[in-house]
């Protein structure tokens, strides 16, 4: 389909000859000789883009962009005057023309100007595609007491610049509140960068943050930008704040009131404009009375708080979080389970959840990667959410069941770190050091695999 032009304009030797010009360039082409008949056309017809005159007798020009953009936002709009001046244009732009050109007309600015506008519309269109499957993708889910009441606070809280202190335990969805604030907020348009501090070995945890000049660490030889200076005018969400040092802390406090810091190693004030939203799965006023985080950071970040239910206080959502999870996956690796019957759904309600939201969704995963049917059944729950399967399960049957050798790869590395994460007492540096890999590596497969660390 050619793009639909309609001309607004009252002298009719433009009409003819504008849209004689246009329709050559393969554009359809719709004419009104004022602005009442031009909105009353544009119900009706839905025209691409509009080429819009100034001076017209009735309702003017600038009248008639601000009823257009008011029932039609998103149509472009381009002014066309022979009374053009700075104030006309300026007016204009602020009310949302896209360009303004002025009599007599050339028509090859003309056409410039249109497929510009046209262009500009495709993109718009797209980045507003592009941000509604983002909001899918990240949406918090459920329809208990717990999630209705932080979905009614986000809405409050996102679209201003408040800083925000997320708690909640691991696996809950911090990370997805943290990202649908964001997306919520007056700065969707600008990064979020996020930075897990429990993940960053504590000697290089300043210069993520605050970037390195050349020759300033060991580890590098180039200069790099930290995560505050790539968030400028964006959204910087610090995770697990708890785990941070004090000294970084204290580094951290000093940069959060002035909004501004120098790299590693470098001697130039760079300000910044960020907005930030810290999480903990620690309770932080508990670790201000230990003596491992301080109490001014604390307030500073803990403009709004933010608390994300365990699964184990919305029960009622496992039933809608199992069918968003069942449909995921089996999109991703073909035929699969699609249902769970009334009693398997029963036993994990009833099951505690410690791993949250992410255990249930790596559970499901586990599901769809092993039963080749349709439905899920009580005897193909694995243990611990179903206590007669026992211990030892069907873990060997299972894993031979697979087909493709990188997915029993993945089951082998989740139900060996499980097991020896539990063989050590739960103890992270212990296991990592056991099993020979990096405690933040550890601490990274265990909470994708669900585990409560």
């Amino acid at each position: 389909m050619f793009p639909t032009i309609m001309i607004i304009d009252d002298e009719p030797n433009i009409l003819k000859s504008l849209g004689g010009l246009l329709s050559d360039e393969g554009f359809e082409v719709i004419t009104a000789n004022n602005g009442y008949e031009g909105l009353k056309l544009i119900e009706d017809k839905s025209p691409d883009l509009v080429l819009l005159d100034i001076w017209m007798p009735g309702i003017d020009g600038i009248e008639t962009l601000k009823e257009i953009k008011k029932h039609h936002p998103a149509l472009q709009v381009i002014i066309i005057t022979g009374h053009g001046n700075i104030e006309t244009a300026v007016k204009a732009t602020k009310l949302g023309a896209f360009d303004l050109i002025e009599k007599p007309l050339s028509i090859d600015k003309v056409i410039v100007d249109i497929n510009n506008a046209l262009n500009f519309r495709r993109l718009e269109e797209e980045n507003r595609y592009l941000r509604k499957k983002t909001l899918e993708k990240h949406a918090i889910n459920g329809k208990s007491p717990a999630i209705v009441e932080l979905k009614k606070q986000i809405v409050v809280v996102a679209p201003t610049d408040s800083w925000i202190l997320i708690t909640g335990e691991n696996g809950t969805g911090k990370e997805l509140v943290a990202r649908t604030i964001h997306q919520f907020s007056k700065r969707a348009e600008q990064p979020l960068i996020d930075i897990n501090c429990a993940a960053i070995p504590e000697e290089r945890l300043e210069s993520e943050l605050f970037g390195h000049e050349k020759g300033a660490v060991s580890w590098s030889d180039t200069r790099k930008r930290g995560r505050f200076e790539i968030a400028n005018d964006g959204t910087l969400f610090l995770d697990e704040i708890g785990d941070m040092s004090l000294q970084t802390q204290a580094k951290l406090l000093r940069v959060l009131q002035e909004q501004t810091f120098q790299r590693v190693g470098g001697g130039r004030d760079i300000r910044v404009d960020v907005r930030i939203i810290a999480a903990s799965n620690k309770d932080l006023e508990t670790e201000i009375e230990k003596g491992n985080f301080r109490e001014d950071l604390y307030h500073r970040l803990n403009q709004i708080p933010l608390h994300v239910p365990s699964l184990k206080d919305r029960i009622e959502d496992i039933p809608v979080l199992m069918n968003i999870f069942l449909e995921d996956r089996g999109k991703k690796t073909g035929p699969s389970p699609t249902h769970i019957t009334p009693e398997a759904m029963e036993m994990l309600m009833s099951y505690p959840w410690p791993g949250n939201v992410r255990e249930l969704k790596n559970l499901i995963g586990r599901l769809v990667i092993i039963l080749n049917k349709t439905t899920i059944e009580v005897e193909d729950i694995p243990f611990p959410y179903n206590p007669s399967a026992g211990r030892s399960g069907k873990s060997e049957e299972e894993l031979f069941s697979i087909d493709q050798l990188s997915t029993a790869k993945e089951m082998f590395e989740m139900a060996f770190i499980r097991r020896k994460f539990s063989q050590y007492g739960n103890n992270l540096t212990k296991t990592a050091g056991v099993i020979g890999i990096d405690p933040a590596e550890l601490r990274r497969k265990l909470e994708q695999f669900g585990v409560s660390v």
